[in-house]
């Protein structure tokens, strides 16, 4: 038997959930679900950057460091710009 909760909402809230719910097919407490299961955990997450440096490191040839990491938006630019300087020195052996 699935254990059950109660979580405080306004009326409003509740009201509007019930309503989303009811136009989709589905009991109020599948709507809260569906982006409850969707949110990822800290291990989760570091899984995830794992893997990610585990990819660039395997397809530039090149590791991120934590701080590098840590720029945030700017990471993409870091890796483009990384990738190019690898690049360029395979051209530069190349020749």
């Amino acid at each position: 038997m699935a254990e059950h909760t109660t979580i405080q909402v306004s009326r409003q809230t509740r009201d509007r959930l019930a309503q989303v719910a009811k136009e989709r097919g589905m009991t109020l407490g599948q709507l809260v679900e569906q982006p409850a299961m969707r949110q990822l955990t800290a291990g989760r997450i570091a899984e995830r950057v794992a893997a990610t440096g585990a990819v660039l490191r395997e397809r530039t040839g090149r590791t991120l460091t934590d701080e590098e990491f840590d720029q945030g938006p700017d990471v993409l630019a870091h890796i483009y710009a990384m990738a190019a300087e690898g690049t360029h020195a395979q051209r530069g052996r190349a020749a």
